[in-house]
């Protein structure tokens, strides 16, 4: 797989996007992911998984440049985003996730489906939707943060600081860039050291434990992205987007 790249190494797993210039995954990328984590988790080698970047960000979320020249493809990468987000969810073990530089919609989703989040302190969590054309993320960012944050950033498409998260309880530890990888690498080998089998009992009884299903959640706000995809305004936004790198005046 071209754009991410796997390493195991003292029974920590290690998936690390690259796919330059912002990471800003398709829809192949997508419908790839999901069984590449899922494969990881499985392993008897790996006790913990981490999730990484290379380059400027964390994740531009979904290549848009895609959706603007194949709308139709709209389907096929809603499903990746939801088998994505569900897999790392679903993981048998432990999720972690460090961030860099920006963490744009599809980024949200790996965030806020994971167990943990490291971040350096140029990171920001922003969900654009609303200036793309598209919705959806509001769900997974609920798990990471109160519901009137969520809706300010939603409604706004404005930019959450990992300063910010941090104080809300979203981000375990925020770091400089050079130390991220090393903290977040140290915290998993902790998790890494203990019994499989009671990571793999503790994850299930954690998610059975939360009080909504994001994963049902992050369905409902699908429906409303296909419906937005059908309006013409979804289009005039993604055109301006990528002719401008800016959002459409209504």
């Amino acid at each position: 797989m071209k754009n991410f790249t796997v390493t195991v190494e003292g029974q920590i797993g290690e998936i690390v996007i690259h796919r330059p210039p912002v990471n800003a995954l398709d829809s192949e990328d997508w419908n790839a992911l999901p069984a590449l984590i899922a494969e990881t988790g499985r392993r008897d080698d790996v006790n913990v998984l981490l999730i990484r970047a290379e380059g400027r960000g964390f994740c531009g979320g979904v290549d848009i440049k895609e959706m603007q020249a194949h709308p139709e493809r709209i389907t096929l990468l809603n499903r990746g985003n939801y088998l994505t987000f569900k897999a790392i969810r679903d993981c048998e073990i432990p999720v972690v996730t460090a961030v860099h530089g920006f963490v744009i919609g599809g980024g949200i989703g790996i965030c806020g489906a994971s167990d943990t989040i490291f971040a350096s302190d140029d990171a920001y969590f922003s969900l654009p939707e609303v200036d793309r054309g598209a919705m959806g993320g509001a769900s997974h960012l609920s798990r990471m943060l109160p519901l009137q944050k969520v809706r300010a950033a939603f409604f706004t498409g404005g930019k959450i600081s990992a300063a910010e998260a941090y104080r809300l309880g979203a981000v375990e530890k925020v770091v400089t860039s050079d130390e991220l990888i090393a903290e977040a690498r140290q915290f998993c080998a902790v998790i890494a050291a203990k019994s499989r089998k009671s990571l793999v009992i503790a994850k299930e009884a954690l998610n059975g434990l939360e009080a909504r299903d994001v994963d049902r959640g992050y369905r409902w706000e699908q429906g409303f992205t296909l419906e937005m995809y059908m309006h013409a305004d979804s289009q005039k936004a993604r055109d301006a987007f990528v002719e401008t790198g800016k959002a459409a005046k209504f």
